[in-house]
């Protein structure tokens, strides 16, 4: 795909800094089942993003990729943990404090027909949220910012009028775009933004998302299924598993070197994805191994020690007795962090790292 996010070499200031956040649901005791049960959607994840670069959030569905970026935007409650943007704690500001930085965290969605009101024109769906945050003074203000956000995704002024029926399903992902943009936000998740997409229509997608991080200085965090568009799209990938991040490296160094057994059978479970950019793929140690079990652990009965050793075909003892934390695996590279006790190893810190069948 052309028009690739820009790499930069140096990172910039923190824009978003999550610590140590958890989500758990609690479902009340019922009938036929006396206790109520927890489930750790999201369970002590910390990162950080830096201005104007992008973060890729991969993992099977329900390993909390969506849960957790809805908890950074408050949609919905934080059990524990802070949320760090723009030098502000968004999980301990009230409703009335919340609102001014809302405006700076955007979504766009994964359908872009069901994220938009079918009764509603086009001029009413951006320029809603341009009222509600009183950024606007009438409706001939709010109709000409809406028309320039309209020409800025690659729609026209003449679109106002029209309801979002009448568009095919690249140009409503672009006015899902525009309705993000018009708040002139710093920070925008893209829940799978092109998964409902036609392969040409999300070229032109990412290469919009592209173009406005360059134009605009955005950073995205990217949530998606498909690795090789996470790894077009992102300056660094978060792997997700059971709640929880697994590893996360700079995306060339991911791809290249992947050290969690999870990280590895996603990779080997994508299609041919080729070489990382600027250094060819390291080749995996080929080795006879089980076949890794394609289903979870059952979140309402979470496994001891860490959650993956269930399905790892290489889990030691002590994988099944504590949980590893997530740190650096490389001392060339602090940022390649790891949450496995095989990745630190003595005798597998010098090794390519083993290839797991896919889940």
């Amino acid at each position: 795909m052309a028009g690739q996010m820009p790499r930069g070499d140096e990172k910039s200031d923190a824009l978003l800094q999550v610590e140590n956040l958890r989500v758990h649901f609690t479902t009340r005791a019922r009938l036929f089942r006396r206790h109520a049960r927890t489930i750790r959607a999201v369970d002590d994840v910390s990162f950080e993003l830096g201005r104007g670069r992008t973060l890729g959030l991969v993992g099977e569905s329900g390993c909390g990729k969506s849960t957790l970026a809805r908890a950074i935007l408050r949609l919905i409650p934080t059990t524990a943990g802070r949320i760090m943007f723009e030098g502000r704690d968004v999980a301990r500001l009230s409703a009335r404090n919340l609102r001014p930085l809302r405006r700076r965290m955007q979504i766009v969605f994964q359908d872009p027909y069901g994220s938009l009101n079918p009764r509603l024109r086009v001029e009413a769906i951006v320029g809603e949220a341009l009222a509600v945050h009183g950024l606007v003074r009438g409706a001939r203000e709010r109709r000409e910012r809406v028309a320039d956000v309209l020409t800025r995704v690659g729609l026209s002024a003449a679109d106002l009028n029209r309801y979002p029926h009448e568009f095919s399903g690249g140009q409503r992902q672009r006015i899902g775009i525009a309705r993000a943009l018009a708040l002139e936000p710093s920070l925008v998740f893209c829940d799978e933004p092109v998964s409902a997409l036609d392969v040409s229509v999300q070229a032109q997608i990412l290469n919009l998302l592209a173009d406005l991080q360059r134009d605009l200085g955005l950073s995205y965090v990217f949530i998606g299924h498909n690795l090789g568009v996470v790894r077009h799209v992102s300056h660094e990938i978060a792997v997700m598993y059971f709640g929880g991040i697994v590893e996360q490296a700079p995306t060339q160094e991911l791809f290249a070197d992947p050290r969690h057994p999870y990280t590895q059978a996603l990779l080997a479970a994508a299609p041919d994805l080729g070489p990382a950019d600027g250094a060819a793929a390291r080749q995996p140690r080929r080795v006879p191994l089980p076949t890794v079990p394609a289903e979870p652990p059952d979140p309402y009965d979470p496994p001891g020690g860490c959650p993956f050793h269930p399905r790892c075909p290489i889990a030691e003892p002590v994988c099944r007795q504590s949980a590893p934390r997530l740190a650096p695996c490389n001392p060339l590279s602090p940022e390649h962090r790891v949450a496995c006790h095989a990745a630190f190893t003595s005798d597998t810190a010098d090794e390519p790292p083993v290839a797991v069948r896919p889940p």
